[in-house]
């Protein structure tokens, strides 16, 4: 039986075990071995058998939730990304993806054997579980966090996450019920999305499919049901319509392949709940996807179908020409296609296929890395990732920003600047810079004034205006407005702020009118070292920390105040006061209404709230039980009712 001692060549320098390996290992990497082979066929397989030999040695006893030995995890993983068309790299980090994890090899080891670009994307992979956190969702964000700065570095750190889901996904069914919800949850809400932005259509709906039957099994069910009662019909339907395409672009000597498109259970569960179509509104609608040689017979075949179908109005879009966020290329339309049903077409050549299928994926059978323009959006997330510090915020800005296509605008002198769908002037500002963004008043769009709540579109130029007032800011109501995290962020942090630095202000004056009450000298402490002492003892960060503390009502400046005073009394001080200045002054209270009782030094005194006497008025005094002599004027209505009842009071 092979060890990791004996596997990894710097524990025990011994001939490698995959030099004679056994016949079931041989058997087990087989099918990975295969799916690499089939995309590059001259590759060298040296670094993927090592790695599956240590992975092997590795997880050697260790056994998934549903009894599969745990090595079928990593090789099932693995072979997801040879079916990319991903490099050995790639391979072999997937295959050691939960070594450093879960067994007793570490990075160092890894990189020892395996070079440092392996060892860097199993560290991007790794959780962080060894980290103590205050909750799961902290935990969650955290390592979050962390695969999108290492997915910004090297974006196979992602697809290697994305492959790891998949997979867990299809053997979901192991796990506890409240574990199979969170999984599903997070896999509808941040790795669908994810595999939609690196535009790898077939792992993005496999995604959301197999998260919709665990979060909602029934209506799943109802809806392949519904399905596969309508699949008859609608597949003789298809089959004229192809057959009809076929001839016509035979006809005009275009090579095409013509297929029709099928329709994938979540995208229809999506469309019935958020925008209230029938089912039968959404199956009947056919699709057919045309494959050419190039871009010019894109366009040719575009031309026959509308001479042969009446296009519908506004249904056009031209995405060769201008390429979705994602580098997303074809050509959609829809057209009225037999029995007057409507057909929706997609045409684009193979190479964009293989794009829309692969992704970013698609690079790297024959690219060294993929372009900077690919994975922009991944740079902005990691960007405004590091200004958010509450989990729970991280995570639903990450949701919001996965789920939104972009727009692309220009700035007046020609640079491009990429937005979220729906984004405003205003989303603009502040991607251009933070205090443009704070400082914004009015825009101008194609040469014309706007509002700041004008949508833009794809295209755009546009120029904003900023105040020269010192000390302009946002607005409560843009928060209504904007819709890019980075915007709203900013916006947040400013009201934030200010409420800080009133909070320290406040605090301030509440601690200086505590320190006088205690009869202490407010400038001499404040020169003194004694406050920041106290606040350190207090486990504050500084002064501003300890005013803040003071003025949002976490700690009163009453007791504050005492507690410099003890400090002052009681410690080895320069400042510390002579006995007779560090005593309070002596309490007023009797005197601050601005009457005496004669011949009475300690009785309380108050003034009566319904007739409220001022100096000068002549006044009469009422003994109260237990409250002192309660003060009216002398013509006062309750005065005169007390002098007829309780006379004896006076």
């Amino acid at each position: 039986m092979a060890t990791v001692d004996k596997v990894l060549r710097w524990r025990r320098p011994t001939v490698p075990p995959w030099r004679s390996s056994s016949p079931d290992a041989d058997a087990e990497l087989a099918p990975l071995l295969a799916a690499y082979r089939s995309n590059q066929p001259r590759a060298d397989t040296a670094l993927i058998t090592r790695a599956y030999h240590v992975a092997r040695a590795a997880h050697e006893g260790q056994v998934r939730r549903s009894g599969d030995p745990y090595i079928q995890h990593p090789l099932a993983v693995a072979k997801i990304l040879a079916d990319l068309g991903l490099d050995d790299i790639t391979l072999s980090a997937a295959l050691l993806h939960d070594s450093v994890e879960d067994t007793g090899v570490t990075l160092e080891e890894v990189a020892a054997e395996f070079g440092d670009d392996v060892a860097a994307i199993v560290d991007g992979v790794t959780k962080l579980d060894r980290v103590s956190f205050d909750s799961k969702e902290a935990q969650q964000a955290a390592t979050m966090r962390k695969m999108l700065v290492a997915m910004a570095k090297d974006i196979r750190v992602l697809l290697i996450k994305l492959a790891d889901r998949l997979h867990n996904m299809r053997t979901i069914a192991a796990l506890r019920a409240d574990q199979q919800q969170r999984i599903a949850q997070e896999t509808l809400d941040v790795y669908a999305p994810l595999a939609h932005r690196l535009g790898i259509a077939e792992m993005k709906w496999q995604l959301e499919d197999l998260g919709f039957a665990t979060l909602y099994p029934k209506r799943y069910a109802e809806i392949e049901q519904m399905v596969s009662t309508r699949s008859p019909e609608r597949d003789v339907y298809l089959a004229q319509v192809l057959e009809e395409v076929r001839d016509r672009l035979a006809e005009l000597r275009i090579s095409a392949e013509v297929t029709g498109r099928p329709k994938h259970y979540w995208s229809i569960y999506e469309k019935m709940v958020v925008k209230g179509r029938e089912f039968n509104d959404i199956f009947d609608l056919v699709g057919i996807r045309v494959l050419v040689d190039s871009v010019k017979d894109c366009y040719a075949a575009l031309g026959s179908i509308h001479a042969t179908w009446k296009p519908v109005q506004g249904r056009f879009k031209d995405y060769i020409a201008m390429p979705k966020f994602n580098l997303y290329q074809s050509l959609h339309t829809t057209v009225v296609g037999p029995q007057g049903k409507p057909l929706e077409v997609q045409i684009r050549t193979r190479e964009m296929h293989r794009r829309s299928e692969f992704g970013v994926a698609a690079h790297w059978g024959y690219k060294e890395h993929t372009p900077d323009t690919d994975t922009a959006w991944l740079q902005r997330i990691v960007d405004w990732q590091q200004e958010t510090s509450d989990p729970r915020a991280f995570m639903e800005s990450l949701k919001i920003d996965l789920e939104q296509d972009e727009v692309f605008v220009f700035t007046p002198k020609g640079d491009v600047v990429t937005l979220p769908a729906q984004a405003t002037p205003i989303d603009f500002a502040y991607a251009i810079h933070t205090e443009v963004g704070h400082r914004c008043i009015g825009a101008r769009i194609n040469g014309r004034l706007t509002s700041l709540d004008t949508p833009l579109r794809s295209g755009d130029t546009v120029e904003v205006f900023t105040s020269k007032v010192a000390g302009a800011g946002p607005s409560r109501d843009w928060l209504k407005i904007v819709v890019s995290p980075r915007a709203r962020n900013k916006i947040r942090q400013w009201f934030s702020r200010e409420r800080r630095e009133d909070a320290i202000e406040n605090g301030r004056d509440e601690l200086t009118k505590a320190l006088r009450r205690e009869g202490l000298p407010v400038q001499k402490v404040a020169a003194s070292a004694v406050i920041p002492k106290v606040a350190e003892a207090m486990n504050y960060a500084d002064l501003d920390a300890l005013h803040a503390a003071i003025g949002e009502g976490h700690v009163s400046a009453k007791s504050v105040a005492q507690r410099i005073a003890r400090e002052l009394r009681g410690g080895d001080h320069e400042e510390q006061l002579p006995a007779t200045a560090r005593q309070p002054r002596p309490s007023r209270r009797k005197q601050t209404v601005g009457v005496h009782v004669e011949g009475l030094d300690d009785v309380m005194v108050r003034l009566s709230r319904c007739c409220t006497p001022v100096p000068g008025d002549e006044i009469i005094g009422f003994v109260t039980r237990g409250r002192g002599v309660s003060v009216h004027r002398a013509d006062c209505a309750n005065a005169a009712s007390l002098v007829a009842t309780n006379g004896d009071r006076l």
